[in-house]
């Protein structure tokens, strides 16, 4: 079903409520998502991205309730992932010469996914597209969040199509996000930028003073994730500089796994430890193996300090930690701090292990970090809160 968005632009994509999973099983999307495509009506008619691809019929068979298909005159494919581009076959197979306008890298991203010598146009920063009362102005937008993506100005109507940028990973039957609860709506923004767009953040930041030196005037932002911005559309924008710049709250996250319980008990001394020394502070303590991986890094973002623990296993950490740890990695992360913990048996590399990965991450290592034998003794639990208070010294 259509929403009318204004008397040039529907809003033609889909809402998908029972989405968990999203790129592949990296991003856990509770809430659904949607997949936004936009039809142009003008003098020209142009279809702004498709939908993922298990709804490429439906797509192509709902936008022919709207619009004789022959008339779109043409097809603006912003970023070539298939959750964007899905449709493109189905709808080609009606109207193969329809063009395609998009990136150069944008061309060779279709090209290699589907196969197929369409009509495909290259764009770049700066290039225009009349379309009658409107002109459509092409912003190339590299690593926001792949190589070919890009947004586009609809003069006039003072509308930026922004692709991946300033969306979320939420299902809604509104269209504004001015009409949602506005704690959840950010939430699952800020969830949206820590684990797509943050490897990214001076990217970001310097594409976006970069529009913003272009004087566009911005009435709507309209993502192809999630619910549009109308009402000072902007305050996503700055949302977005604050999170490129080395964002941090007053937060400390403790991130662990455990086997027969003694590295989760040093975690709760030392969250004790951290709490009795400085109660302002949020502590928050997640399981690696039970804590959803998406929320894990979402807190990490959040995070001026992390505490990583894990048990030494086969002379290394356990498996969940491995995987966090190279998901953090991939973040980019800057101007935060870490240090390690753990039990041991017998050997006891683990901590040593995790404050090289750590530092490969480019966190500031605060010290060597804290490893108890066996369970916590009570002398050791004590030892456990106090290298929790004296963390607060470093934060």
């Amino acid at each position: 079903m259509s929403k009318k968005i204004n008397d040039k632009v529907l809003w033609v994509g889909k809402t998908d409520w029972e989405l968990k999973k999203f790129h592949g099983d990296e991003f856990t999307t509770t809430q659904g998502s949607s997949y936004n495509s936009y039809l142009i009506k003008d003098e020209k008619t142009v279809l702004i991205d498709t939908v993922w691809l298990p709804y490429d019929r439906e797509f192509v068979n709902d936008l022919k309730k709207e619009i004789n298909l022959k008339d779109i005159d043409y097809i603006i494919i912003q970023h070539g992932e298939v959750d964007h581009s899905g449709a493109l076959v189905e709808l080609m197979n009606e109207i193969p010469n329809t063009p395609i306008y998009c990136t150069a890298n944008g061309i060779k991203s279709l090209k290699g996914q589907y196969h197929k010598d369409w009509n495909f146009v290259p764009v770049k920063t700066g290039d225009k597209l009349n379309i009658g009362e409107n002109t459509l102005t092409f912003i190339e937008a590299p690593m926001l969040h792949w190589p070919d993506t890009m947004f586009t100005y609809m003069e006039k109507e003072n509308i930026l199509f922004s692709n991946d940028g300033f969306g979320q990973h939420l299902a809604s039957e509104y269209l504004y996000a001015d009409e949602v609860d506005q704690s959840d709506l950010y939430r699952q923004a800020l969830t949206y930028y820590a684990n797509i767009l943050a490897p990214f953040g001076m990217m970001v930041k310097n594409k976006i003073n970069e529009i913003l030196k272009m004087n566009l005037p911005i009435k709507m932002i309209c993502p192809s994730h999630g619910l549009i911005w109308r009402k000072e559309p902007t305050q996503i924008v700055n949302k977005y500089l604050e999170w490129a710049e080395n964002y941090q709250e007053n937060q400390i996250t403790i991130i662990y796994d455990t086997m027969w319980n003694s590295t989760r008990k040093m975690a709760e001394y030392i969250a004790k430890g951290v709490y009795k020394s400085d109660k302002e502070v949020q502590v928050k303590i997640m399981n690696t193996s039970k804590d959803d991986k998406t929320d894990v890094l979402t807190e990490v973002f959040k995070s001026k300090m992390i505490i990583v623990g894990s048990p030494t296993v086969n002379n290394g950490f356990l498996h969940s930690i491995a995987g966090i740890l190279e998901m953090i990695k991939g973040m980019k992360l800057k101007n935060k701090k870490a240090v390690a913990f753990g039990s041991y048996g017998w050997s006891g590399e683990s901590v040593k292990l995790i404050t090289e990965e750590l530092k490969k991450s480019g966190f500031e290592i605060i010290n060597d970090g804290l490893k108890v034998m066996w369970t916590p003794s009570e002398d050791e639990r004590i030892e456990c809160i106090k290298f929790g208070e004296d963390l607060c010294s470093n934060k």
